[in-house]
């Protein structure tokens, strides 16, 4: 197992790319520790760690919290710290995304975007960063976007929270490489999963995404969970400070010629 006695926290952990990949930590031997964002989500992650620790992982909790609240991301890193026996691993999975025109964007739409999928980020890698610098290192894995480098129109808001997480990545991999702390970004493409439903349903734009994609097809959340955990293991002890795209070719521009 890639991960025997890991202790990891998933962000957004218990849906889409989250739930696959604190499913696949699991199964790697981790402990881990779900975090989700409502309380009507709680049962469905509360089901979800119970899965993970029949299926041997040695530990799994679910966890509510905003990672954009930093009390609650101080409360959600103490408590998987107390009851995992530690963190080493943190995985910022938690994001959100809806379309808007640039010119007509609300101020407040731009800010619950910025404030999950970069200050949440920053506010994790910040908490957890000082657990495992205490304790002499760790992974950090940001769930990123082949937007972080693709143009979006109607998504300025996502673009920039990914672009940001980009560099934010590679400054905090600089930083922390004293302390044996890690950084990587995992940058996903076009990926089957709840937030991507409005293109699922949509027969023309699931045609005109997938005519992006060499491999001719949109990506499963498993696909990204096993870069994870790749990228968290031992075997990748000598990668930082880099993003990993798993896009299928989505990043070639296929329809540049």
């Amino acid at each position: 197992m890639l991960l025997e006695g890991r202790k990891a926290i998933v962000t957004g952990g218990n849906t889409g790319i989250g739930k696959a990949t604190s499913e696949r930590l699991g199964a790697e031997g981790a402990s881990v520790c779900i975090n989700y964002y409502s309380a009507k989500e709680a049962s469905d992650a509360e089901a979800l760690a119970e899965q993970i620790r029949s299926d041997g992982a040695p530990r799994a909790i679910a966890v509510q919290g905003d990672v954009g609240s930093e009390d609650d991301v101080k409360r959600m890193v103490t408590r998987a710290h107390d009851q995992l026996g530690g963190v080493d691993l943190l995985v910022n999975n938690a994001g959100i995304e809806k379309q808007a025109p640039l010119l007509e964007m609300e101020l407040d739409l731009w800010s619950a975007v910025i404030q999950t999928n970069l200050t949440g980020a920053f506010l994790c890698i910040r908490e957890a960063g000082k657990i495992m610098a205490a304790a002499g290192g760790g992974t950090i894995v940001n769930m990123s976007s082949v937007h972080e480098f693709i143009p979006w129109p109607g998504f300025a808001h996502y673009c920039a929270s990914k672009g940001a997480i980009k560099l934010l990545m590679e400054t905090a991999a600089r930083e922390l490489a004293p302390k044996r702390i890690r950084l990587v970004n995992v940058a996903p493409g076009a990926i089957v999963t709840p937030i991507n439903q409005f293109v699922l349903d949509d027969p023309e734009q699931k045609h005109a995404v997938e005519s992006e994609i060499p491999l001719g097809r949109m990506g499963q959340p498993d696909e990204i969970a096993a870069a994870v955990a790749w990228a968290a293991s031992a075997q990748a002890d000598y990668v930082t400070g880099t993003t990993i795209v798993v896009d299928g070719g989505m990043s070639l521009y296929p329809k540049f010629v």
